[in-house]
């Protein structure tokens, strides 16, 4: 599993509006519902699941990278976006930098062990000062897609 393969141009914001965490939070569900990715019933129930993730501990793990997630009863496959934040969003990192790249992902409660091979493709990926830079530079969904596939393939 990688983290490009779990996105599309449509599960990427390049330009997120929000600057703190829970509007963040409600700016890619929302995104996510409009791109028809999550049914629009589960909206409210993925917000508050991702919302008391945040209350129990930060999920800005430092590097200017948060990576949200929770897991969600009526879904079949992980459901992964990313967004882009030129000014930062304050997700009270560990690190206590702003966030600029977000990988929100919600993963079905029947499969556990699942979020963990996500958090490693995620992890993998970002844990690169080169990609976070290229990442910085990319202002199109595309652009980042294709920074990502680059990374995963260790160009």
């Amino acid at each position: 599993m990688t983290l490009e393969s779990l996105l599309s141009s449509e599960r990427v914001i390049a330009k997120l509006k929000a600057d703190e965490t829970i509007p963040a939070i409600e700016e890619m569900v929302n995104h996510l519902v409009t791109g028809g990715s999550l049914p629009a019933e589960l909206a409210e129930e993925t917000i508050e699941a991702l919302c008391q993730r945040e209350e129990q501990r930060t999920t800005g793990i430092g590097n200017g990278v948060a990576i949200p997630h929770c897991f969600i009863e009526n879904i079949e496959e992980v459901v992964t976006i990313f967004a882009r934040s030129e000014k930062g969003v304050d997700f009270c990192a560990l690190d206590r930098a702003p966030v600029h790249f977000i990988v929100l992902f919600i993963v079905p409660k029947s499969q556990y062990t699942l979020h963990l091979k996500t958090l490693a493709a995620i992890a993998k990926i970002l844990n690169s000062a080169d990609t976070r830079n290229n990442l910085a530079d990319a202002d199109t969904p595309d652009r980042i897609l294709d920074v990502l596939s680059h990374r995963a393939a260790g160009v």
